[in-house]
């Protein structure tokens, strides 16, 4: 179980290392949201409720969660990068369209995502980071 604050992503260890710290940062983060069980950089975003959990984990009132439906895929991706861009300053990495195309998102992309939602909440002082 996660504890304490986040863990930072400057660690020697490579890519597998950061890739792992990155998802128990976003269990961390969503743990206790419901319709969310982060274990994975695929399914367990395809709601696109996982990306909602983050963010309103860091802007509480930027919408309600309470309101959220897991099927409203496509409802749930664009309030979620909308929210992203507007209030982490987070690039629209990822397309709302090819989100609810696939049924099950690539890890890859999620993970690009998700690194880079992380840098910008980084910048904004909004994690912490431990300096070497």
């Amino acid at each position: 179980a996660a504890t304490g604050p986040a863990p930072h992503l400057k660690r020697s260890g490579g890519a597998a290392t950061v890739k792992a710290m990155l998802l128990e940062w976003c269990r961390a983060r969503t743990r206790g949201y419901q319709h969310v069980d982060v274990q994975n950089f695929s399914g367990s975003w395809g709601s696109g409720l996982a990306f909602c959990a983050l963010l309103h984990s860091f802007f509480p009132d930027a919408f309600d969660y309470g309101g959220l439906e897991p099927g409203a895929r496509r409802h749930n991706f664009a309030l979620a990068f909308a929210t992203a861009e507007e209030r982490a300053g987070c690039a629209p990495l990822l397309e709302v369209e090819d989100m609810v195309r696939l049924p099950v998102p690539d890890a890859k992309c999620v993970y690009t995502y998700v690194q880079e939602l992380y840098r910008c909440l980084v910048a904004k002082g909004l994690v912490k980071t431990k300096k070497r």
